[in-house]
């Protein structure tokens, strides 16, 4: 770890970020605004973000998707994000498409899993934090093959954990 990153406070985990209902295992959508739309509503749905906001935090993903470049970032993942004004605390959803949807992903090959990562525009900090602990779980072909085979949000969850676990051991 860099030396100033401890005053960032407390090591973040994926638990931090996702709560059991914001994880869809099995999306709906087959593309990938439809996607980032359904897990923006998800996160409303469990009271993570008010209904007010879905729009507004949808088009800031979509559009950051469309300007800075696609988030699908290969090997069947994808990780969109942003930082919106007015959010008062970071939050996270997850979705798996058994399906595959077209991300405009760097490999040209379908995501299977989306973790989608909304922070509030004061905290770039712990926005990229949060994103760098996304990206190296993401970056592990045993993590993404379970978070693709697993087709329950419990499991989905419990992966998670798991995840947090490793992470935390000596």
């Amino acid at each position: 770890m860099a030396s100033g990153a401890r005053e960032l406070g407390p090591a973040l985990k994926l638990l931090d970020l996702v709560r059991p209902d914001c994880i869809v295992a099995e999306l709906s959508s087959t593309d990938r605004n439809g996607v980032i739309r359904e897990l923006v509503q998800v996160l409303a749905d469990a009271g993570q973000l008010d209904e007010s906001q879905v729009e507004v935090v949808s088009r800031s993903i979509i559009a950051r998707e469309r300007s800075r470049g696609t988030t699908g970032f290969g090997k069947g993942v994808a990780a969109p994000h942003a930082k919106v004004e007015g959010l008062s605390r970071m939050m996270a959803a997850i979705g798996r498409s058994s399906r595959g949807v077209d991300f405009a992903s760097l490999d040209g090959e379908p995501v299977f899993a989306v973790f989608l990562i909304i922070s509030p525009d004061a905290e770039p900090e712990r926005h990229l934090r949060a994103m760098d602990l996304v990206f190296r779980h993401l970056q592990q072909d045993r993590f993404r093959r379970f978070l693709r085979q697993t087709d329950k949000a419990d499991a989905i969850y419990e992966l998670l954990r798991e995840a947090d676990e490793r992470q935390l051991a000596p």
